[in-house]
């Protein structure tokens, strides 16, 4: 399993780093293996608020549809357009094609990587 050690994680499986003053969403490489074949995002609309822990979008898999969470309080700023065409950048490369980008707080109680590996081989048990 891919960690990168600069990124923030919940135990949702959502993965967030601070970037010029915005926070960056993506799915976790643990989410996207667990998920298979990605066919389908559907992406949050601009300027759309939402309170941490809220579903911000969907991804649908060969096998589910599945909501991903926010870690995040705040406005969608910006997303990533390209994964309405190619959906399946999030299983090539979970941690370069970012969701959605977002302005305002972080949920406090996220994990480093350390934790979220810890978290994340707990839960395969």
């Amino acid at each position: 399993m891919n960690t990168p050690r600069e990124l923030k994680y919940a135990k949702t499986h959502e993965w967030v780093k601070e970037e010029d003053g915005l926070y960056v969403i993506g799915i976790t490489d643990y989410a996207q293996d667990a998920l298979g074949s990605l066919v389908f995002v559907n992406l949050p609309e601009l300027d759309d608020e939402f309170e941490a822990g809220d579903a911000f979008c969907d991804v649908e898999s060969v096998k589910a549809v599945s909501d991903v969470m926010t870690p995040i309080t705040g406005r969608v700023v910006e997303v990533n357009e390209a994964l309405l065409d190619a959906p399946e950048l999030l299983n090539e490369d979970p941690y370069g094609a970012w969701i959605a980008k977002f302005e305002g707080e972080i949920e406090e109680d996220l994990l480093d990587a350390e934790e979220y590996e810890e978290f994340c081989e707990n839960e395969a048990e």
